[in-house]
């Protein structure tokens, strides 16, 4: 079966339907920032999203796009945290049932954020198998409709308007960085910069403990994530085939950054922006501290995908 890549034609209209769901997030520059990275660096602040994530853009297009007769039945997934709460408050605000298969390691701020829009749990084991085990379990009891985290052409249109805003408020943008985990985000911006620059470079962020999507476009085929360890618990899953076919047509390459990369990018946002991100946020400013050679001299954006962090366990406050 061949795969429908979305165009920008599709983003455009995908913005046009939801734009007046969602925030027009800001892009916040920090001249001490500045200074450390040796360029200029546009930050999109997905924190600011409704939900506290970029995940609430693909969500919401998603569920905006379902039928009556769907919508009736619902909606369902699996996730450990900010794609769950986005789904459960883009179904609530349309008064659909939203239910969510989650890991029980999933941070309790997010627990208790899908809880909070709506959103039916049910827990399970912290692997891919178990969450999708547990998700067809869901779907053969309620008939719900799938919403995949990121393997899903409404979501990526969705997560795609985000680099599009950045490059509307920035045209002079040179390079993008982006974090990866199962790649909506990451495809999505591709395909927005490419097609409003093709000159600029696009690049996927990734922790080395959960370094699957680097050896994937390494190896030419997709390696599965396998019980990844990191601080970064948006960035657990695998590519799909999907993102994977977009990542590896327009993204330059992939760069990895340690946890301790990660809690010191973090931790400098914090202190110099005065704003809140989370650990897999914090992988694209990371990935720009640790390549000064890439973003030198030249304008660079990097997408902050969220802020959901559990603020009684911050990793920058254990060292």
């Amino acid at each position: 079966m061949s795969l429908i890549i979305p165009t920008y034609q599709d983003i455009r209209e995908t913005h046009t339907r939801i734009r007046g769901l969602i925030h027009r997030t800001p892009v916040l520059s920090s001249s001490g920032i500045n200074t450390i990275a040796g360029s200029t660096l546009y930050f999109k602040c997905e924190n600011f999203q409704k939900t506290g994530a970029f995940k609430y853009r693909g969500a919401t297009n998603a569920v905006s796009l379902l039928t009556e007769p769907e919508a009736s039945k619902g909606v369902a997934t699996h996730s450990s945290g900010n794609h769950a709460a986005a789904l459960a408050c883009a179904s609530q605000i349309r008064n659909i049932p939203c239910y969510i298969a989650m890991p029980r390691t999933a941070p309790k701020n997010k627990i208790s954020a899908v809880r909070s829009y709506g959103g039916i749990i049910t827990f399970c084991n912290p692997t891919l198998r178990d969450r999708e085990e547990t998700l067809e379990r869901i779907l053969s009891i309620t008939d719900a409709s799938f919403v995949h985290p990121y393997d899903n052409f409404n979501v990526i249109c969705g997560q795609a308007t985000a680099a599009k805003e950045l490059l509307e408020d920035h045209p002079d943008t040179e390079a993008l960085f982006v974090p990866v985990g199962g790649g909506g985000i990451l495809s999505g911006s591709a395909v927005s910069a490419k097609s409003l620059n093709d000159k600029i470079k696009v690049y996927g962020c990734e922790p080395a403990n959960a370094d699957d999507a680097y050896r994937s476009l390494k190896k030419g085929r997709i390696i599965p994530s396998v019980n990844p360890v990191t601080i970064a618990d948006g960035l657990l899953t695998s590519l799909s085939e999907l993102t994977f076919e977009i990542i590896r047509n327009h993204v330059e390459e992939i760069l990895t950054v340690s946890e301790h990369d990660i809690v010191t990018a973090m931790k400098i946002i914090w202190e110099r922006m005065k704003i809140i991100i989370e650990p897999s946020a914090a992988v694209a400013f990371a990935a720009v501290l640790n390549n000064p050679r890439l973003v030198h001299g030249i304008k660079a954006g990097v997408i902050l995908t969220g802020g959901n962090t559990d603020l009684l366990n911050l990793p920058f406050a254990q060292t």
